[in-house]
């Protein structure tokens, strides 16, 4: 029986949007995958924390994008208690040996992925699907990251080739650009994540993959 083939799209999610499901699901047909994890961060290193909405917020916002499609959103980082994605990386490996995972990022990511932690020992733990963004590409394919990655970028159709996969391999994904975006819908709708939680006590959220209730009081 073939490995089951899940992509992991990381984010602070602050909030999900269409946008997270279009690329996801452009994604998945493209490459063949069965599922997309989404990894609901508990908080980006990269990131500020100013205007970040609980994690339990965004991890509702992200369940109602993944509605009746192959994604899962989950707070696993949380649970793991590990806050780089190299570390992320390494325990899902060991947690699920199984399957055969695909990291995927943004164009915007892939720009500055050298000042990831470790980002070499990432690209060597799986294989690296990026999806083009309108704005970032350019900074993309002339960044430090890139010019290693190069040599290993391969042809998304080797992808579907289930049991010749190896790592690093990069795949490049274009699509019709989506300009939607977390920042914009911030700035336009303040108030959504009060308004997702509600002002009484709003439910608490299972998670799927940890089975680990998370209640609107924990903070980010």
């Amino acid at each position: 029986m073939p490995a089951t083939t899940t992509g992991l799209l990381g984010g602070s999610f602050n909030p999900a949007h269409g946008g997270h499901r279009r690329i996801t699901l452009f994604a998945a047909e493209a490459l063949g995958m069965d599922e997309t994890w989404w990894l609901v961060s508990p908080g980006n290193p990269l990131k500020q924390q100013a205007g970040m909405a609980p994690l339990v917020a965004r991890l509702l916002s992200a369940r109602q994008q993944a509605r009746r499609a192959a994604i899962v959103p989950t707070a696993i980082e949380q649970h793991l208690g590990t806050r780089y994605t190299v570390d992320t990386l390494a325990r899902l490996t060991r947690r699920y040996p199984k399957r055969r995972f695909i990291w995927l990022m943004g164009s915007d990511n892939l720009a500055q992925l050298h000042r990831w932690k470790d980002w070499r020992r990432i690209a060597r733990t799986m294989p690296i699907a990026v999806i083009a963004r309108p704005g970032y590409d350019a900074g993309a394919m002339t960044s430090p990251a890139m010019a290693w990655l190069r040599r290993y970028r391969v042809p998304a159709a080797s992808f579907r080739k289930r049991g010749q996969w190896s790592a690093p391999a990069l795949v490049l994904l274009r699509f019709d650009p989506d300009h939607r975006s977390a920042t914009a819908i911030r700035r336009a709708h303040a108030g959504w994540a009060a308004a997702l939680l509600g002002e009484g006590q709003a439910p608490p959220v299972r998670d799927r993959l940890t089975f680990r209730i998370i209640r609107p009081e924990e903070p980010a």
